[in-house]
């Protein structure tokens, strides 16, 4: 049996689209100070003694790292989901109707619903944004670069998911097109994005793992050698 998520009008999504997005705002706007100063008691103190109780803070402090681990789990499938799809059209030679990655395997009609492509990118516009607190110094930057790529690419989705529901594809196309699509082939352009997305998040939990000396001390315990870390910043 197929399972079909209908959207309500395209009103309501553009609502919780926005009202996402001017909270968001605000919170950037509000933020300022919330990196936590230099400290003599360590990472390790500092995680157990975050600076809220609310759930939220404690994503960003003391289950920092097991949350990011989880939101990995999501990306890296995926990714995996994108690479086998490459695999099938660029080495095996399928058609590209019948390349549909893993899941596609056995629910074709699954991977050619726009809900799930829809679904996947808020997935990592919510995750990206809710996880970036926990960041300071230089991972917070490259942490921000990916937030601001994703919010374009789920922007894209967005475009076509909209099309698919109301049944009015734009600029006169048999299906529904994205932006960018119009200049590249729809693998290919949503290949590039997850990897642009994907390779600033990287860098940002490199450094994130490994702050450099002089980095403002983290409240999580991400940090591979947290007593070293938190001496250098001492």
């Amino acid at each position: 049996m197929y399972i079909f998520v209908r959207f309500q009008p395209a009103a309501t999504v553009i609502r919780v689209l926005t009202r996402f997005m001017a909270s968001a705002t605000l919170a950037l706007a509000t933020e300022g100070g919330t990196d936590v100063a230099a400290s003599s008691t360590g990472v390790a103190s500092l995680a157990g003694h975050a600076a809220g109780t609310s759930f939220y803070d404690k994503l960003n402090s003391r289950w920092h790292e097991r949350a990011l681990q989880l939101f990995m789990v999501v990306v890296l499938g995926h990714w995996g989901e994108h690479l086998a799809q490459a695999v099938q059209i660029f080495v095996m030679g399928w058609p590209r109707p019948e390349a549909n990655g893993i899941l596609g395997l056995w629910y074709p009609w699954l991977i050619k619903s726009e809900t799930l492509h829809y679904g996947y990118a808020i997935v990592m516009l919510i995750g990206i944004w809710v996880l970036r607190k926990g960041f300071t110094g230089k991972a917070l930057m490259w942490w921000n670069i990916a937030l601001v790529i994703q919010f374009w690419h789920h922007f894209e989705h967005f475009l076509l998911i909209y099309q698919a529901t109301t049944h009015h594809n734009f600029w006169h196309k048999p299906v529904p097109f994205s932006i960018l699509q119009l200049f590249f082939p729809r693998v290919e352009l949503h290949l590039f994005y997850n990897t642009v997305v994907f390779i600033p998040m990287v860098i940002g939990m490199y450094y994130h793992m490994f702050p450099a000396a002089g980095e403002p001390v983290q409240q999580c315990t991400c940090a591979w050698h947290p007593r070293q870390a938190a001496a250098a910043n001492a």
